[in-house]
């Protein structure tokens, strides 16, 4: 027989849905933000989740890449520049970009510009949900609270500029341009991956203006990936 312990359920249930309700209000913003065409909610669906398989491979190579860098190197420094750049934002945006391409790329529903950014934001948004459970669940409301406004939106940010390149991408290749296309297939791994390596080197900075540069940067981000945001969804087109 299994005894539970009323309040401190209910107290989980409320972080999790404390955990949980940023991630979905951005993802309704941009759903509603796909002007021409929206995407069926069964492909939303299964983005979002794979945003979570994608916590999961990240989780892993994570862990492998830390043990190596331990083993490996010496200085505080690079450590610090390989874990963040390399290690965790190579582990989470490439497995977030690899899910998304693998059940985007020749579905015929991809067929904006626009349809790039719905897709890299609801992969990316699914992640920092599973993501986000976890770490409220550990520290509490305090850190759901924080996240609400830095690691959530940042995610967003990151899938906004993977989409942007990812649509340009689509096209490019629509168009018979091979060449093309794999630069911008790059670019939408490369933009979010240094962007991810920069927001989690920045946040563990230990000098007293970390705090300072830490919150110019995601201000700067945020900013330009929501007027990416609304330009590409205001000059969306059908792909050729």
């Amino acid at each position: 027989m299994f005894y539970y312990n009323e309040p401190s359920l209910t107290f989980q249930i409320l972080l999790v849905i404390a955990a949980v309700i940023p991630a979905l209000v951005l993802m309704f913003l941009v759903y509603r933000s796909d002007r021409l065409e929206k995407e069926s909610r069964h492909l939303l669906f299964v983005l979002a989740r794979a945003g979570v398989f994608a916590t999961l491979i990240a989780m892993v190579l994570e862990r492998l890449g830390e043990r190596l860098l331990v083993w490996a190197i010496d200085s505080e420094v690079l450590f610090n520049l390989l874990l963040y750049f390399v290690v965790v934002a190579v582990s989470e945006e490439g497995a977030k970009y690899f899910l998304m391409k693998r059940r985007t790329w020749k579905n015929p529903e991809f067929n904006c510009l626009y349809d790039g950014v719905v897709y890299a934001v609801f992969v990316s948004l699914g992640f920092a949900l599973w993501e986000n459970i976890s770490y409220v669940l550990i520290f509490g409301l305090g850190t759901a609270l924080i996240r609400a406004f830095t690691a959530i939106p940042g995610h967003a940010c990151f899938g906004v500029f993977m989409g942007v390149f990812y649509g340009l991408a689509k096209q490019a290749e629509n168009m018979g341009d091979a060449a093309e296309s794999k630069k911008y297939r790059s670019l939408a791994l490369a933009a979010p991956i240094v962007l991810h390596g920069a927001y989690d080197y920045i946040a563990t900075m230990d000098a007293d203006w970390g705090a300072a540069v830490f919150f110019a940067f995601i201000g700067v981000m945020f900013c330009v990936a929501f007027i990416l945001m609304r330009r590409m969804s205001r000059r969306d087109q059908y792909i050729r």
